[in-house]
């Protein structure tokens, strides 16, 4: 009898000692999933749409040559600031300066071409004159033939006269189209600002572009006092911003500035249209061109910097929020929806559909409830709450995974670790 005996106390000082050791790790903590649990206040929320682009002038200039030539003479460096009709370079004129001086040439011969015709005019009007003169004191002086042939000479004469005279408004115009090439060997600054692209280099030659060959671009002028930022916005993110948004804007160029701005233009069609990607064999992405013009940059910028904008384009003051990790959704047959439900159920030929309803789970006496909400615009961490809960109820704010596998009225317990200073009321 001595050995069951033996064996009842060493399964008994087992079990004490096994019940040491769980009440010794936690064991007698209240049993349910551990979250993080935040009371539900109200913030200051500001609603944003971020995107990339780069930085511009408003105004700028870029040259080309309306004539093919090489460069004789370049007067300006990068970056210089030049005044308006300032002499930036010079073409070799040659060519041109030749073709002015022909046409002069032609000009002066019909100049003397009409002067010959005039004189010839005026000798056929004497000689018709005299025929007529003769024929009316003897007609048998002068025949009616004789009358009528020094007439039409006398036509003949006006005609060729007329002739030259348009003769010279030709080699006019073609003098005046002369003279406006050699003009074109000068290029001359078309507003004030800064070279802010030189691609020309003494000795090299300009050329004029076609219809499927882009001239030479010889240098941009840059108005530089006032500054905008060309923003990529996705088409999702475009319908929220409005002219006259106020924007922060961000350069690589100057990471420890803030730049503030406005919206002033919004793009009416896409950067690149869909049309353009079609046979790519991907869906292309829609983006739109927004500007925002820098207030005051204080800063010397420069064009083609890379930007990040932040565009405000709603705000709340003092409004119930929730974290964005809160938020979740659910099955409609997965929660109870009960009286403060005010989930849609849509009808499909006399069919309920299944609808998944966005709401957070609402900690009471440590019973997760799925609750509905409604929300309104979002902060960087926070949604603004519209309906479905009140200030200082508890939400369950995480895990993430938590939060969204937690199933509705689940046991769950607080994090103690949770810092309190989190679920107090704050700016977002």
């Amino acid at each position: 009898m001595r050995t069951p005996i033996k064996i009842i106390i060493g399964v008994t000082i087992v079990a004490l000692l096994t019940v040491a050791v769980v009440l010794a790790s936690g064991g007698g903590r209240p049993r349910g999933t551990e979250v993080r649990v935040e009371a539900v206040g109200t913030r200051d929320l500001v609603a944003t749409v971020t995107a990339s682009g780069n930085v511009r002038a408003r105004r700028k200039v870029d040259i080309s040559s309306d004539i093919s030539a090489r460069v004789s003479q370049l007067l300006v460096q990068e970056g210089e600031d030049v005044a308006q009709g300032q002499v930036l370079l010079r073409l070799d004129p040659s060519r041109y300066q030749a073709a002015l001086d022909r046409s002069q040439a032609n000009l002066s011969q019909a100049q003397a071409g009409v002067a010959q015709a005039r004189a010839n005019l005026i000798r056929a009007e004497r000689q018709a004159e005299r025929m007529a003169s003769l024929r009316a004191r003897d007609s048998l002086l002068v025949s009616r033939q004789d009358v009528e042939n020094a007439e039409t000479d006398l036509e003949v004469q006006q005609s060729l006269l007329d002739a030259a005279v348009f003769g010279v408004n030709q080699s006019q115009a073609a003098v005046e189209e002369a003279r406006d090439q050699v003009s074109k060997t000068i290029i001359r600054a078309p507003i004030s600002g800064r070279v802010t692209r030189l691609n020309v280099e003494e000795g090299e030659t300009v050329i004029v572009g076609t219809m499927n060959n882009p001239g030479s671009l010889i240098l941009t002028v840059s108005d530089l006092s006032v500054m905008e930022v060309v923003l990529e916005v996705d088409e999702t993110d475009v319908p929220e911003i409005a002219l006259g948004d106020s924007a922060s804007v961000e350069l690589d160029a100057f990471p420890d500035l803030v730049f503030p701005g406005n919206v002033t233009e919004i793009g009416n069609s896409a950067i690149r249209p869909p049309s353009q990607a079609a046979g790519s064999g991907q869906t292309p992405t829609i983006d739109f061109e927004v500007v925002v013009t820098l207030e005051d940059p204080g800063a010397e910028l420069r064009p083609d910097l890379s930007a990040t904008a932040e565009v405000v384009t709603d705000t709340r003051a003092n409004q119930l929020a929730i974290p964005i990790i809160a938020l979740t959704l659910r099955e409609e047959d997965a929660v109870d929806v009960g009286d403060n439900g005010d989930a849609p159920a849509s009808r499909n030929s006399g069919e309920a559909t299944q609808q998944a309803i966005e709401g957070v789970f609402v900690v009471r006496d440590g019973i997760a409830v799925f609750t509905p909400v409604t929300i309104g615009i979002a902060g960087q961490e926070y949604f603004e709450v519209l309906s479905g809960l009140s200030a200082g109820d508890s939400v369950v704010s995480g895990p993430y995974q938590v939060v969204r596998t937690l199933e509705d009225s689940s046991a769950v317990r607080a994090d103690d670790s949770a810092d309190p200073d989190e679920i107090q009321g704050g700016a977002d």
